[in-house]
């Protein structure tokens, strides 16, 4: 079995990261359906003054560091007292192999009792992907491994349908600029709508992010949307699952 490449192990650099944690919830059922884990300083600083020290010769072992970091906070935040998933942001141009730069992963899982099948890995469209095989490769793999997908800030940044049209992960996540203001701007709604009607006849669950006003949620409702996320559902908190609050409902599922 691989160990990991070369280019994972770099002890050198430690990027001194924490995590914070966001919902996505399932607006059906109530529940949260995954935490999606945000990269922060440990002293609670956003992802940009953390991503500002990436470069293309550290982001390897910034990658692997992030994945460890989610797992490890998720665990100690109380996630295996509940269903959901955990969310793990990774950079795509920092994988060699795909099966040998997820050894680190599944040691981590391992090591902390996280059940891998909960796992989802999302990836951005806005990183140039400079090798499209290389990312289906990827999605592929990880497929066969149990672990699901999803394509973020869909709708923004490098070609998104070329992508869809290349390999199709389990998730997209439109891109905020979507969804904020929806309610109040027709070519969005019918941009969402499209999109969603493409993604269910592919087979692909569309997740919507940045919902920051009830206006927002309902629109996205009546569009059929079921997985939500933003700030009007919950915001980030540092080192712990925060409770979510669904419009006319409390609910909490942090321990």
């Amino acid at each position: 079995m691989p160990t990991g490449c070369q280019g994972c192990h770099s002890p050198e650099h430690d990027f001194g990261i924490a995590m914070a944690f966001q919902p996505i919830v399932d607006a059906e059922t109530g529940e949260v359906f995954a935490y999606e884990a945000l990269v922060r300083s440990q002293a609670g600083e956003g992802a940009g003054a953390v991503l500002s020290r990436v470069t293309p010769d550290n982001r390897y072992a910034f990658d692997q560091q992030c994945r460890v970091a989610a797992i490890r906070g998720a665990v100690a935040a109380g996630i295996l007292d509940t269903g959901a998933r955990l969310s793990i942001n990774f950079l795509p141009n920092a994988v060699y192999s795909p099966v040998a730069c997820i050894q680190l992963t599944l040691k981590t899982a391992q090591e902390t009792g996280f059940p891998t099948d909960r796992l989802l890995f999302e990836f951005t469209e806005n990183e140039r992907i400079v090798d499209t095989d290389h990312v289906r490769t990827i999605v592929e793999t990880y497929r066969r491994m149990g672990f699901a997908t999803a394509l973020d800030d869909f709708g923004a940044g490098y070609s998104g349908l070329a992508l869809l049209a290349r390999f199709q992960p389990d998730f997209i996540k439109l891109d905020m600029e979507l969804v904020r203001g929806i309610d109040a701007n027709r070519p969005r709604r019918l941009i969402v709508e499209g999109v969603a009607r493409m993604a269910e006849a592919i087979g692909i669950t569309v997740i919507a992010e940045g919902i920051e006003t009830l206006a927002e949620y309902e629109t996205l409702r009546g569009l059929g949307l079921r997985y939500l996320q933003g700030y009007l559902l919950a915001r980030p908190a540092l080192g712990r699952l925060p409770e979510i609050a669904l419009p006319g409902t409390r609910h909490t599922d942090a321990a």
